[in-house]
């Protein structure tokens, strides 16, 4: 077999000499491959490399593609259509994006589908699977958790149960993931562990097992992703505590840097991406984008209205819907009308036309603006992404990792390599401090700080304050200072958690403490949130009815008899999913009547 014309990757390059070697019965004992690329590395070409070889030796038939969402499944098929890699690998397999209709296939080389379709029609895709000899590519595979005897009843476990049997029942796997770890921690589906230092870390020597790595720092050596410059943005935001039965008090003004995770922390900065502050780290991240385009405008010597790629676009992520809107409309307001509606889109789950404006923004020069919440972060591949506006409130590295990434693609439109940088934006919080600090210690490097001007950026005289009986009220904030940072990449990142190294133990006892808290703050947080946009009603207040809900999702166990694991894993259910999705739970009991007629009459929302 010749090599692709094209320059391949380093990992690229060794999942190609490894399907040739299966390809020449050379390595008939490997039957599981696990490829761990940097998010933003390029693993969408590598179930193209694997089924081009497979199908064409006639190792496997088909090829089954399972990605985590449904706006994945048609650039999984782009994957397969790009005209150059057709060309450089000599294939010409299309597959299809996929719903559980029958056939899914059609008569092509395999079909896209996701998880969610799987555990919706299980034994259609076993079907297929045991009716060819078939290549199973699962995405992203760190969404599956390996599933506890006796589990039930969370979505994850759900996709993990639909799934095992396809994973049995294929010829061969190839398994995808930026980060072989959870938010929970618990280990990964179909994965082989062994111990470590007391912890579980993935095997990479398990028999029947190849694993193909490529870490961040491979990455950069290869000019495979861009470096990371970020724009740390200080502040202060206010607050009130307290329900009306016992009166609400004002908390602050406290920074948003202050010393360590604190209680003041996570309400601060849930203020903060409600209020002026919000604007203020906006206005930098709108701007510097804006100054990147005129300046390669000009170098290319472009009109000011010329509709071309490369000249770098602005992903915003916020931390709900509610504020998504505030956000896009504050862009708008900033622009010439006829610029704003051309210009700049939003993309959540409640707008009607999310795909066409994902799609849009990925693969046309306009819109260069795209605000979203959950949609975008993982898995985008939109080369021209050039600044974030990190404005979330999750802190779980994993998300955050893949947020980073939606910047750090080359973009090939956008000139030389050594002009490009991925440039984010975010709070200058202690959450997020943790979460550099984590990864530049697995990287046995220190950040550097790049001499950049720092300036005060102007308050917003009309925060976006929310009013509700329990939990905090944001009350206002404003930026104080912007300070730039460049994270420094060095050896590959570890397999193993940090924590299973740390010297001295924490008591479980204060573990659960903390975890009960933070499970406790979370649940409060999705209630402030969601109860600003509905209506009050009479009846219990929304935290209590969340925390049944969360209860009856956990096995009706409360937080005080939950396990370390089962708190992580609820922690890691809340970063990614909606309580208020799931309030049909409390339907027939009578304390939550309200709470379940409300969500099945649509949620109407506060007028205005």
């Amino acid at each position: 077999m010749s090599a692709p014309s094209r320059p391949l990757r380093s990992h690229q390059r060794s999942l190609f000499e490894l399907v040739a070697a299966l390809a020449r019965g050379e390595a008939s004992g490997v039957a599981d491959i696990l490829a761990a690329v940097t998010p933003g590395g390029g693993k969408s070409l590598l179930p193209v490399i694997a089924a081009s070889r497979l199908i064409v030796s006639g190792l496997v038939d088909r090829v089954v593609w399972v990605v985590p969402r449904d706006s994945l499944r048609l650039q999984a098929e782009e994957a397969f259509a790009d005209p150059a890699w057709r060309s450089a690998l000599n294939h010409s397999l299309s597959v299809r994006a996929a719903d559980n209709s029958p056939d899914p296939s059609r008569g092509l080389a395999g079909y896209v589908t996701t998880y969610q379709a799987v555990a919706a029609a299980p034994a259609l895709h076993l079907a297929e699977m045991r009716r060819h000899r078939t290549l199973l590519v699962v995405d992203e595979v760190h969404h599956l958790p390996a599933l506890a005897d006796g589990e039930t009843g969370s979505e994850a476990a759900a996709w993990s149960s639909a799934l095992l049997p396809l994973f049995q029942a294929a010829r061969l796997r190839l398994l995808l993931s930026g980060t072989l770890e959870r938010a929970d921690g618990r280990r990964i589906l179909w994965l082989p562990y062994r111990q470590q230092a007391g912890a579980p870390v993935p095997d990479i020597d398990a028999p029947g097992w190849a694993v193909i790595g490529y870490s961040r720092a491979e990455a950069l050596a290869e000019k495979a992703v861009l470096p990371v410059n970020f724009g740390a943005l200080d502040g202060e935001a206010s607050w009130l505590e307290g329900g009306r039965t016992s009166g609400q008090a004002r908390v602050g003004p406290h920074r948003l840097s202050g010393p360590g995770p604190s209680a003041t922390t996570r309400p601060a900065l849930f203020t903060a991406l409600r209020t002026g502050f919000a604007r203020d780290l906006l206005r930098e991240a709108f701007f510097a984008t804006r100054r990147l385009r005129a300046e390669r405008r000009r170098q290319r010597g472009l009109g000011a209205t010329e509709a071309v790629r490369g000249l770098g676009k602005l992903l915003v992520v916020a931390p709900d819907q509610a504020s998504a809107q505030s956000y896009h409309a504050m862009i708008q307001a900033w622009m010439p009308e006829e610029q704003a509606r051309r210009d700049v889109r939003i993309a959540t789950s409640a707008e009607a036309d999310a795909h066409a404006a994902l799609a849009a923004f990925r693969l046309t020069p306009e819109p260069a603006v795209l605000v979203t919440v959950a949609m975008a972060y993982e898995g985008l591949d939109a080369p021209d992404v050039a600044v974030v506006a990190a404005l979330t409130h999750i802190r779980s590295r994993p998300w955050l990792e893949q947020m980073i990434a939606r910047a750090t693609r080359v973009d090939p439109h956008a000139g030389d390599y050594a002009n490009q940088h991925a440039l984010v934006f975010h709070p200058d919080d202690p959450l997020f401090a943790q979460f550099r600090a984590r990864i530049e210690t697995e990287q046995a490097t220190a950040t550097r700080p790049r001499k950049r001007p720092t300036g005060a950026a102007s308050p917003e005289p009309h925060p976006l304050a929310r009013e509700t009986d329990e939990g905090i009220v944001p009350l206002e904030s404003n930026a104080l200072g912007l300070r730039y940072a460049m994270l420094r990449p060095g050896p590959a990142v570890a397999l193993a958690r940090p924590e299973a190294t740390e010297a001295a133990p924490v008591p479980p006892s204060r573990i659960e403490r903390a975890l009960r808290a933070r499970v406790a703050a979370m649940v409060t947080a999705q209630a402030v949130e969601d109860e600003a946009e509905l209506r009050s009603a009479p009846g219990a207040p929304l935290p209590h009815r969340y925390n049944a809900v969360l209860k009856r999702l956990f096995g009706n166990k409360s937080r005080a008899a939950m396990t370390v694991e089962e708190l992580e894993a609820a922690l890691a259910w809340l970063e990614r999913n909606r309580l208020q999705d799931h309030l049909h739970l409390l339907e027939g009991d009578s304390r939550y009547a309200w709470s379940v007629r409300r969500r099945w009459a649509g949620m109407e929302r506060r007028p205005g």
